[in-house]
């Protein structure tokens, strides 16, 4: 029995080197093409984390509200470094170690769920080598670090099952407890795992079960917590400006308030990330546990798609692909949700006879994106160049023309968002900028600039709260000079102003080799 236990952690110790190999492989090659910060969310994503310790009013504040702190809090020890932030491998590194944490779980879950070291192996290699998911473990994205919370999870209520004890249920209560730290998707998955507690843990399951709910809520109450301590509101996340019903509103999308249509929406979107391979490995896997009835944990695994099924439907949440209305790209990558679910299933398929079953299903899931190894034919990858082209083209030349220009010390007026991908590119600390984040400051400085108005630079997209400050200051002063506006198709128009500027819009017209 010792022997056959230290062999199981060699497995996983192995699972988890040839995941780290796939995972600095994929990263290196998005590094060398420049896709890192293709998502405007990955540039949001890590100078949030970057201003916690680098702006005007550093602090747990600047965490924000809305997006949840984990993956801001696991990029902390890196974002200082400016190499690292500016190229978005401050972001990268964490989301690289939750997928490497990921495909060890979901090694070792389907291992202890089918008794099979050879089925947990499939499951992880079927996992792993999806090429949408490796794009997205190699950005500072969200959706790994879920999964790596979610595998874990995992893993310790299939422990649990086996051996009902209490330390097992705290500790999956505290996994659980990340994950709703990092995605909204580990609130959906709360109550199903507890019910997984409640229904396996025997004559003590209400025990363990509420030791569960006990852990497992910290993350939320922490969230609350947060909410109500730097914005007045425990619900600013869900009610606030920047929450997602706030900004979608009432506007109608596909599948919206229809349920076959957010099942469309999602499952084209799902059947994009997985590839038909992985689909059909999947399917016939979940059959073969069905039958040999491993129910229970394929009902968890579908839980995080039903979640965006349902968040279509009623969250204002859509989701939009280049085969349906309106034939464009949005959120597909939400589609990985249901990777998990298709590897363990498919690892099942290694419980029947035929030695070379597990290499056939690798090879056909596989098979389909080696068919096809163009970046553009994987959509989540797509989805991030198409929608920045124009993001990238204004964020370049304007960084461009200030990395010229700025004088350290000089201070910009700008909002946060978007406008941050200039800063990281023309490597201008965020203490520089006065942004809505530093709170009675920004509002002083944009409600009366000829009163609180100190900084030399404003970086505007119009209409903007800045803009209407600058244009102010026509009237009152201080005197605010145009000295670039930047004009991009499919994109707003951005303008960059100083202070007491003789040259104003001359520059415009300048050599462009200037700029270089």
């Amino acid at each position: 029995m010792p022997r056959r236990r230290g062999r199981g952690w060699w497995q996983a110790l192995l699972v988890a080197v040839l995941a780290a190999l796939l995972s600095a492989g994929a990263i290196a090659f998005f590094h060398r093409e420049g896709s890192l910060l293709f998502y405007g969310d990955a540039v949001a994503h890590i100078n949030i984390a970057r201003r916690v310790t680098d702006s005007r009013t550093p602090g747990p504040k600047q965490i924000g509200t809305v997006w949840l702190p984990l993956p801001h809090a696991a990029m902390l020890p890196l974002v200082h470094r400016d190499d690292l932030w500016r190229n978005g491998l401050a972001g990268a590194v964490p989301s690289a170690a939750a997928f490497v944490l990921a495909a060890v779980c979901l090694f070792l879950a389907a291992r202890r769920i089918y008794g099979s070291g050879m089925a947990g192996a499939l499951a992880a290699a079927l996992f792993a080598f999806n090429p949408n998911l490796l794009y997205l473990q190699s950005v500072p994205m969200t959706e790994a670090l879920w999964l790596g919370c979610f595998a874990l999870t995992l893993y310790g209520i299939a422990v649990f099952m086996s051996r009902p004890r209490a330390w097992l249920a705290l500790l999956a209560g505290l996994t659980a407890a990340c994950g709703s730290l990092t995605r909204y998707e580990g609130w959906w998955m709360l109550p199903f795992f507890a019910l997984a507690i409640l229904w396996t843990g025997g004559r003590r399951r209400w025990g363990y079960t509420l030791l569960f709910v006990c852990a497992a809520g910290l993350g939320p109450l922490a969230w609350f917590a947060h909410n109500w301590w730097f914005w007045g509101d425990a619900l600013e996340f869900y009610r606030g400006p920047w929450s997602a019903h706030a900004i979608q509103g009432a506007g109608r999308y596909p599948g919206r308030g229809d349920w076959a249509g957010a099942f469309q929406q999602y499952g084209v979107a799902a059947w994009h990330c997985a590839g038909a391979g992985l689909t059909a490995v999947g399917a016939a896997g979940a059959a073969v546990a069905l039958w040999r009835r491993h129910w229970k944990a394929l009902a968890l695994l579908a839980c995080p798609p039903a979640f965006y099924v349902a968040s279509v439907h009623s969250g204002g949440t859509p989701i939009y692909v280049p085969d349906l209305e309106p034939f464009s790209y949005y959120n597909t990558r939400y589609g990985t949700a249901i990777l998990p679910l298709l590897a363990v299933a498919g690892g099942g398929l290694a419980l029947l006879r035929g030695r070379w079953l597990p290499l056939v299903a690798l090879g056909v899931s596989l098979g389909f994106w080696l068919a096809q190894p163009d970046p553009e034919a994987w959509i989540v990858r797509k989805e991030a160049e198409v929608n920045s082209t124009a993001r990238r083209a204004w964020t370049s030349e304007a960084a461009r023309f200030l990395s010229s220009r700025y004088t350290p010390g000089s201070g910009i007026l700008m909002t946060f968002g978007d406008l941050t991908g200039v800063l990281q590119q023309a490597g201008i600390p965020l203490r520089e900028t006065l942004t809505w984040d530093a709170d009675v400051v920004w509002h002083a400085a944009v409600a009366r600039p000829d009163l609180f108005l100190r900084d030399e630079w404003a970086i505007t997209i119009a209409g903007d709260p800045v803009h209407t400050a600058i244009l102010r200051t026509e009237l009152d002063g201080p005197r605010y000079t145009l000295q670039r506006r930047i004009v991009v198709r499919n994109a707003p128009v951005i303008e960059i102003f100083r202070r007491d500027s003789q040259r104003g819009l001359r520059e415009q017209f300048s050599d462009p080799r200037d700029d270089e």
